[in-house]
Parts: C-alpha cells; sequence; structure tokens
C-alpha cells in the first residue's frame, strides 16, 4: 500500500487520525506490513500484504491476528493489544508516524 493511500485512511469508527508503524515496506517504498493505530480510540488495525484490515470489530478474530502481532512484539515498544485495542500508551519510545 502506497504511503499516500494510507495518509487518506482515518479511523472507521470516530474518524479520527490515526498513526502508522511500519513494519516491512518494500524498495519501492510500499507498505507490505505495518499497524495502523487510532490516536483516540487506540484501535489496532494491521496492515497485511499491503492491505489494511480495518473491519468493525464484530467481523474480525484476535485470535487470527494473534499470530502477526506476536511476530510484531519488537515494533509494539512495549505496547499491549487486548480486543484491538492498545492497553498502554507508550512510554519513553519513539512515537509512530502520525498520519492525518
Amino acid at each position: 500500500m502506497k504511503l499516500e493511500t494510507i495518509e487518506k485512511l482515518c479511523c472507521p469508527f470516530d474518524k479520527s487520525d490515526i498513526e502508522l508503524t511500519v513494519i516491512t515496506q518494500s524498495p519501492s517504498g510500499n507498505i507490505l506490513e505495518g499497524l495502523l493505530a487510532c490516536s483516540t480510540c487506540l484501535r489496532v488495525y494491521p496492515i497485511v500484504k499491503g492491505i489494511p484490515i480495518m473491519s468493525p470489530d464484530e467481523y474480525r478474530e484476535y485470535k487470527l491476528e494473534q499470530p502477526l502481532l506476536d511476530k510484531w512484539k519488537p515494533y509494539l515498544q512495549g505496547r499491549q493489544i487486548e480486543n484491538f485495542r492498545f492497553l498502554n500508551p507508550e512510554k519513553g519510545s519513539d512515537p509512530p508516524v502520525l498520519i492525518s
């Protein structure tokens, strides 16, 4: 997914800005894997194979996303995720890129 496209996205629940954490990028700069997080409700949306998964909570299965989150744990900077939301704010870490 191109960064220009991600910049146009907002949280589907409260229309707030989202923060991007890039996990992997193609040589051309497209985002292949990453996390989008709402700055207000703290919901987390993974980007898998360039596609953001921004479905409503009731249509997502945490157990299917858990292996990705476990793999990406070093990129979470100590933050915990439960019910598709960050539980604890970042402490003393570099903030993700803010997309507005």
